[in-house]
């Protein structure tokens, strides 16, 4: 799979990882558990290795450490999860219920969750960053209103991360942010890369354009990941699935060849 580095270090980092909110958001009792093996199997066996968390996705982050520990060969995950709780106290309480729930002893990348109070929780992040409790810091936002607020903490304090809203249907953040992480040196992970899910169904009926082999795209999902990796500031795609089929599809986006300007325009023709 396509690797890019991340500005902070220069550590390759696979261009699809997993998103987490909802598919594994689930019990062992629950039939759909039994599928999230062969999810993460999808994501490995293709080379991913990010894998996005957040106290916020109800159970996902225990499902998440439950399955890596019971893998027989214990994988190598890029472990991303996030604060979402107001007050310095309250911030490391949950955090380090996040390092049980993931039976992990380090986290990859801590987050701050929507901003929430990240007056609060940035000390303390900076502070388990210096003792190798984690390795990056970030920040995380799903919405346009967000944005102004996200801009202002990117210039004024130095981040490894930004965690954004990018979609086909879903540009805003071309505008002023992605050149912005660009210019200050901070990788930029997509969320909702499939616009909150109508994209796909808007195009289900489209066929896919005659230069979609060229580019190794069997899919509109694999062409929407493609257009989202092919912008230069773009790190790492985390589209959430509890469907191995559907990670395997999503992983595949990561292999081949990345989508040039004129194909990238043509995309955003095709949704307007």
């Amino acid at each position: 799979m396509l690797t890019r580095p991340l500005p902070a270090t220069q550590e390759p980092l696979p261009v699809i990882g997993l998103g987490t909110y909802r598919g594994f958001d689930v019990a062992p009792a629950d039939g759909n558990y039994r599928n999230l093996p062969a999810v993460l199997d999808a994501l490995f066996d293709n080379s991913g290795s990010m894998i996005d968390s957040s106290p916020m996705y109800g159970r996902a982050e225990q499902t998440t450490g439950e399955l890596l520990t019971a893998r027989s060969v214990r994988a190598s995950p890029f472990l991303a999860t996030k604060v979402w709780t107001r007050g310095r106290a309250e911030g490391i309480a949950q955090m380090e219920r996040s390092f049980q729930l993931l039976q992990t002893e380090r986290i990859d990348l801590m987050q701050i969750h929507n901003l929430l109070d990240w007056q609060s929780h940035l000390p303390t992040l900076r502070e388990w960053k210096r003792q190798g409790r984690i390795r990056y810091i970030g920040i995380s936002h799903y919405t346009a209103s967000a944005y102004t607020e996200v801009e202002s903490l990117l210039r004024s304090e130095p981040l490894d991360f930004l965690q954004i809203n990018y979609a086909l249907d879903d540009r805003a953040v071309e505008n002023r942010l992605l050149p912005l992480c660009q210019e200050r040196g901070v990788a930029v992970i997509c969320n909702r890369p499939f616009g909150g899910g109508g994209l796909l169904a808007r195009l289900r009926s489209v066929p896919l354009p005659g230069w979609a082999q060229e580019v190794q795209a069997s899919s509109w999902s694999q062409l929407a990941l493609k257009f989202l990796v092919s912008h230069p500031a773009v790190t790492c795609v985390i589209p959430g699935t509890g469907n191995p089929r559907y990670m395997a599809e999503n992983a595949g986006a990561g292999f081949g060849p990345l989508l040039d300007e004129a194909q990238r325009r043509a995309l955003v023709g095709v949704v307007g």
